[in-house]
């Protein structure tokens, strides 16, 4: 859990894989519904395309709010901040139906080469959908750079310590 406006929020974990109907509609899974249900707007999943992924970044009202306001913090007429602005432009809000289903459009489909199931990855305070195979083959070449790398976590704080001068 996280907190979020002086609230608990909960984070988007696990990976599930479901399957689009001819519609484009797909079941959201329940524990994503869950964590959709703690921003203001409880059936809003807002979806856009990955700047560096074949893949649908979403998440929920709150973080689209938070994520604008550090936009803010550019200048701006700058390039960082029209490169970032571009996600709002590509985003598409897409509203739970009573079944827990929201369906997607076939241009985010086509981005994220999703077709007859897709992918909802967690990560945190956001989520991806991946066509299945994609995700496979990038989170096994991520999982070996960061053996590779021997990735840890950083400290709490944010701050690595270095020793001191003894």
């Amino acid at each position: 859990m996280g907190e979020r406006w002086g609230k608990q929020v909960e984070l988007f974990i696990s990976t599930y894989v479901n399957k689009v109907d001819r519609k484009g509609r797909v079941s959201v899974p329940a524990t994503f519904r869950s964590t959709l249900a703690t921003h203001r707007q409880p059936n809003l999943l807002i979806a856009f395309p990955s700047m560096r992924l074949p893949a649908l970044e979403c998440t929920g009202s709150d973080r689209m709010v938070e994520m604008q306001e550090r936009i803010e913090t550019l200048e701006q007429f700058s390039e960082e901040y029209e490169n970032l602005s571009l996600l709002f432009a590509e985003a598409h809000p897409l509203t739970l139906d009573g079944e827990g289903r929201v369906i997607l459009p076939e241009k985010l489909k086509e981005s994220a080469h999703i077709g007859s199931e897709v992918a909802f990855v967690g990560l945190g305070a956001m989520f991806q959908l991946w066509d299945p195979a994609g995700y496979e083959a990038y989170s096994s070449a991520v999982r070996e750079r960061a053996r590779r790398q021997r990735t840890t976590l950083p400290p709490r704080g944010g701050m690595a310590r270095t020793p001191s001068p003894s």
